[in-house]
């Protein structure tokens, strides 16, 4: 048995700990653990860029012309909120 799978063997033991140790599910435990490891193993595949033929993607220029103003804080209802004067109490 190789390292992969010997992962998979025990993903798959802890699974069925975690649920109870019921009887005639080894194969969906097994289906549950390799899925687990592929997503574990490959995940660092998935942060890098995907690699192009032309090489990377450019933005035409005048997009950057047509993006207008973004809103801002305020602009969004998040206003200061006025100060307080003191008021004299009786």
């Amino acid at each position: 048995m190789d390292a992969h799978d010997e992962k998979i063997r025990e993903l798959a033991y802890q699974i069925w700990i975690e649920e109870g140790q019921p009887e005639g599910r080894a194969e969906i435990h097994w289906d549950m653990a390799t899925e687990l490891v592929a997503q574990t193993e490959n995940y660092p595949a998935t942060l890098r860029p995907v690699p192009t033929e032309d090489g990377p993607p450019e933005e035409p220029a005048d997009i950057q012309n047509n993006l207008g103003e973004f809103p801002t804080l305020t602009d969004q209802g998040e206003q200061v909120p006025p100060s307080r004067k003191a008021v004299p109490e009786d």
